[in-house]
């Protein structure tokens, strides 16, 4: 039987997009010779604004807690299935991160500009993203664990990672940014001995110094950042900005379990949110997903050329204005979809893509 792709789909946005991803997977496997399956989860996930509609904050909780087993059981019976990617739509943080501390979750994003690579490595799996909460009447406490295996599992797949994307081996500089001041010693105790063990110099920073050496002295031609979430989560969009990239709502994204049980899962996801505002309204922007879509398609799929069929059409797109209201267009999430699908058809049957097929 052929491996599955899993797809988990949020609410908000999450079943507009959940279609374009399947749509647009289908389209660019149509060849593929033994298929392609999709599983879906049987269960609609939270978004943070849905949950807000159910009451007092125990029930909340609980919710949280029933999709976050839900969902980790969903990645771990795919795994068992040979599956080795997922698309995730948005779904509520607080159970995305029990999961990810669950499945030892690293987000991994390669930022490129003229000539300079940052290749940043998202610690999900400890501190205070991964916390756990009990309430008490007016207080509530948050608990959370960091752990010497855990990190050094974080630094060793980061390390590989960087070797995978640069495969002559060079690595100018190594850093880690996170609130290590914190942790009696030990956090940096830790990274030291994986540091010689893998017999590379690795330098610890507080977030705030990784920002003001960014802003003072720039970054060699390729940095390797492993960093805590509490800080490269708000730091990623700037890190995309600094880096000329896109805007997060056009960029996807990947996140790799490092459980053994799970090892090999990759978890594609929009960098936007669930957008619960424009649920329902055909507005969204599928960009990201699309791009998620084509990852999966080449990566997981079997299908070469996928992603760079996909980046000329959606420069063939973007040059003829076809875009949603975000990015300042006029056209909606199935406008743009379908004008994408039938630039990816017209290359499929041996054309280029025209950018006069979608003008208008």
């Amino acid at each position: 039987m052929v491996p599955p792709v899993g797809l988990a789909v949020g609410r908000g946005t999450g079943p507009e997009l959940a279609t374009v991803f399947e749509r647009v997977l289908g389209a660019l496997t149509a060849d593929h010779p033994t298929g392609v399956r999709v599983v879906r989860s049987p269960r609609l996930y939270h978004s943070y604004v849905s949950l807000r509609t159910e009451g007092e904050p125990t029930r909340v909780q609980q919710l949280t807690a029933q999709d976050a087993e839900h969902y980790e059981d969903f990645c771990r019976t795919l795994a068992a299935e040979g599956a080795t990617a997922l698309f995730r739509t948005a779904i509520n943080a607080q159970s995305l991160y029990l999961v990810r501390r669950r499945l030892r979750a690293v987000k991994v994003d390669l930022l490129q500009d003229e000539g300079t690579s940052l290749l940043l490595v998202r610690d999900q799996a400890q501190g205070f993203y991964t916390g756990e909460n009990q309430h008490a009447p007016g207080l509530l406490t948050r608990t959370l664990t960091f752990s010497q295996e855990i990190t050094e599992a974080v630094v060793e797949y980061a390390v590989r990672r960087a070797r995978q994307e640069w495969p002559d081996g060079r690595i100018d500089r190594i850093v880690m940014a996170y609130k290590f001041h914190l942790l009696d010693g030990a956090f940096d105790h830790w990274v030291a001995g994986v540091a010689g063990r893998l017999g590379v110099p690795i330098e610890v920073f507080q977030p705030d110094t990784v920002n003001r050496n960014l802003i003072a002295h720039g970054l060699p031609e390729r940095t390797l950042l492993i960093a805590g979430n509490e800080w490269a989560d708000i730091m990623h969009v700037v890190l995309l900005d600094r880096f000329g990239a896109e805007r997060q709502e056009n960029r996807c994204t990947e996140n790799v379990c490092l459980d053994p049980a799970v090892a090999g899962l990759v978890e594609y996801q929009t960098v936007h949110g669930s957008a619960d505002d424009l649920a329902g309204r055909d507005l969204v922007n599928p960009v990201a997903t699309i791009r998620a879509a084509a990852r999966v398609a080449e990566r997981h799929a079997g299908v070469p050329g996928a992603v760079g069929a996909v980046e000329a059409a959606l420069l063939a797109l973007e040059q003829c204005g076809v875009r949603t209201p975000d990015l300042g267009g006029t056209h909606s999430t199935g406008a743009v979809t379908e004008a994408l699908l039938g630039l990816l058809a017209e290359a499929r049957d041996g054309g280029q893509v025209p950018a006069a097929a979608v003008r208008g």
